[in-house]
């Protein structure tokens, strides 16, 4: 498992699916390559000091090496964007929260519906 470094890696994975949890978003995109999985951390200003965003990367990727490569798809790419919530949740909580985003994002996307909608909410013939 790499890690993610460049920012055209985490602006590709941002357009991918997503799943929501408590201390985390994770984000998923699958690659045209055949490399291995790559695995990107991300805390925003909003969720603290320097020190609290350092504490939250850290319960993350110890979250990732814990959950292991086997719940992870090959030649995807992964970003986990980390919440508050991750410095007080329970760690065990979390492993399973990500378990859960993990198959989230396996599941196929809804189809959109192919009848237009006019501004009344009725269908057009």
């Amino acid at each position: 498992m790499d890690r993610l470094r460049q920012r055209a890696d985490f602006l590709a994975v941002a357009n991918g699916a997503r799943a929501t949890c408590a201390a985390f978003v994770l984000q998923g995109r699958r690659r045209g390559d055949d490399g291995p999985i790559r695995v990107g951390f991300t805390v925003t200003k909003k969720n603290g000091s320097a020190p609290e965003r350092n504490r939250i990367r850290r319960r993350l990727r110890e979250v990732v090496k814990q959950a292991g490569v086997i719940s992870m798809r090959p030649h995807h790419d992964y970003v986990l964007v980390g919440r508050r919530d991750a410095l007080t949740r329970d760690f065990a909580t979390m492993l399973d929260d990500l378990r859960s985003a993990l198959r989230r994002l396996d599941r196929p996307a809804p189809q959109a519906r192919n009848k237009a909608r006019n501004p009344n909410g009725m269908t057009r013939p």
